[in-house]
């Protein structure tokens, strides 16, 4: 992926040289992997839990300067092009398919822990989109887990991180996020639980839009990134993450899809370039 040297966005919040300590920090290293680990695997939201261990050890009243190094700053870049690029392509669909106006989201890069409208962004907890404030919250720090832990290296593969959660912002300014969270609060947990898979693919189509405008109009992909960004879409599947984790993979408890259906949406939004082909809500099969 062509990134070095290019533009990049304003709309970053930089919170990581005041890193949050004590809360979720001060729970050892494999108390946070278990917590985050059970709670993904039963389809549960992760965060709520990670929110009460940082008020019952006061994990929001201690913060602490922080270095940022070379390799930090390099991801801040990187993060900040991808960024620019999804803002540029997702203002000439609206634009052009559309007829409206994009209203990019804010990304705030952190370090350990900071504090969101919908719960508290951690390490642990990966990166999200929060309706609330309209904002992606990402700990740069993912992307090693997402290579060394999960076998999906590769800065294309990081950059699919970043626009899938830009994508759930494209959903939120769509009014389908809303509709479907809604949805789920009506639903009982397995029905919720498939509402939240359709709306995790419909992002990963919106990804692959994304790919197949930035190669396109933007001129940005090499050979091999769509390679790395298919091999991350499966590295994450519901299945794939069971099955590593030991388990026997149970269906009603997917939030995010397989590994199949991940990576078939995305190559579908990624060969079509379509948002129509993206409707996984009227989808029969997925």
């Amino acid at each position: 992926m062509r990134w070095q040297g290019r533009r990049q966005s304003d709309n970053i919040e930089d919170r990581r040289r005041m890193a949050r300590r004590g809360g979720t920090a001060q729970v050892g290293g494999l108390g946070i992997i278990a917590i985050v680990v059970v709670a993904y695997f039963l389809g549960v939201d992760v965060r709520p839990v990670l929110d009460e261990l940082s008020r019952q050890q006061g994990g929001g009243t201690v913060q602490s300067t922080t270095e940022l190094t070379e390799a930090d700053r390099q991801a801040a870049e990187f993060v900040s092009v991808t960024l620019a690029d999804t803002e540029e392509i997702w203002g000439r669909i609206f634009r052009a398919e559309l007829g409206e106006a994009y209203s990019p989201p804010t990304l705030v890069l952190f370090k350990g822990m900071t504090q969101s409208p919908c719960a508290t962004a951690s390490a642990a907890t990966g990166p999200f989109y929060c309706p609330v404030d309209r904002k992606i919250y990402l700990d740069t720090d993912f992307f090693v887990t997402l290579s060394r832990q999960l076998g999906a290296g590769g800065d294309f593969a990081a950059a699919y991180v970043v626009a899938h959660e830009v994508a759930h912002h494209v959903q939120d300014e769509l009014g389908i996020l809303g509709q479907a969270n809604a949805a789920r609060q009506r639903a009982s947990q397995t029905d919720a639980n498939a509402i939240s898979v359709r709306i995790e693919l419909q992002a990963d189509c919106l990804s692959g839009i994304w790919a197949h405008q930035a190669e396109a109009v933007l001129g940005t992909i090499e050979p091999g990134d769509l390679k790395e960004a298919l091999n991350a879409a499966r590295k994450i599947g519901d299945d794939t993450l069971q099955r590593n984790a030991g388990r026997q993979p149970m269906p009603h408890t997917f939030t995010h899809g397989t590994s199949d259906q991940r990576e078939r949406w995305f190559a579908r939004g990624y060969q079509t370039g379509d948002i129509n082909e993206c409707d996984t809500f009227r989808a029969d099969r997925l």
